[in-house]
């Protein structure tokens, strides 16, 4: 009797694991840099970045993504037409097998349409990305400053947290413009 009840033990132990135990499929994508600009009070729309490395040996995409700050989410990218800018929707954003996708501000990029509430620099907010293979994935994102140029960076995208501005010759400095 104590040999079977050991055996099912033995044998229903592996069932009992966490439900975050190892998935070789879902630990493929690493989901980095999640950040957003700060919106003003009556904006209605806003933007969201992501870094998306595969880690896998398959190619995926990005379908689709949605979050509860606002109505819509679409993937959006930006092209150059003649001396301006366009940004237009996307049907899916490539993930290749072992590289990378950067979602940026210039570049493809989530676009967030009829923002409930504005987005306020410090707090955080949840996006879903659907992925073609990987399934689901909740992205906890940051909200930076209006005009960062990235998490933890000043618009010109220069990190300034750790500067004494007020003893520095800013003559000769580059904060992100080009200098002819």
């Amino acid at each position: 009797m104590f040999r079977t009840i050991a055996l099912a033990a033995a044998l229903l132990l592996p069932l009992a694991a966490p439900a975050s135990a190892f998935d070789p499929i879902q630990d493929e994508i690493r989901i980095e840099q999640a950040w957003s600009r700060a919106t003003p009070g009556a904006a209605r729309t806003g933007a969201a970045y992501v870094t998306v490395v595969n880690n896998g040996k398959t190619d995926d995409r990005i379908l689709s993504a949605s979050s509860p700050v606002a109505e819509a989410v679409e993937l959006h990218t930006m092209e150059r037409d003649g001396d301006r800018m366009r940004m237009r929707p996307v049907e899916a954003v490539a993930v290749p097998a072992g590289g990378s996708a950067a979602l940026k501000p210039g570049a493809e990029h989530l676009m967030l349409i009829g923002l409930h509430r504005p987005l306020k620099e410090g707090e955080t907010f949840t996006i879903n990305l659907v992925f073609e293979k990987h399934g689901t994935r909740a992205v906890d994102v940051t909200v930076a400053g209006i005009g960062a140029a990235g998490p933890g960076a000043g618009p010109a995208g220069m990190d300034h947290g750790g500067m004494n501005h007020g003893t520095m010759d800013h003559g000769s400095m580059n904060h992100g413009g080009t200098r002819k």
